[in-house]
């Protein structure tokens, strides 16, 4: 979807942002969606290392406790 994409439509779509936005209200965009990046990879190492630390729990192999809820049958038409 993205390889047909050529320089001139990442020039309009920059033009469209700048005019949305502001010229002066990019820096503080570009800042956060920076910090927001680097908030998600620390999350996302931290949580990869919390699972590879945890040890597995295998005391209790029995199966999940469930409720079956009964589905109504359509009405017969008979």
């Amino acid at each position: 979807m993205l390889q047909n994409l050529t320089g001139w439509h990442a020039l309009i779509v920059l033009a469209v942002i700048v005019l949305i936005f502001g010229a002066a209200k990019l820096p503080a965009l570009a800042r956060s969606l920076g910090q927001s990046v680097r908030i998600l990879k620390t999350e996302v190492s931290d949580s990869g290392a919390e699972t590879a630390a945890a040890p597995l729990d295998r005391s209790d192999d029995r199966a999940p406790l469930t409720t079956a809820v009964p589905v109504a049958s359509p009405p017969s038409t008979t």
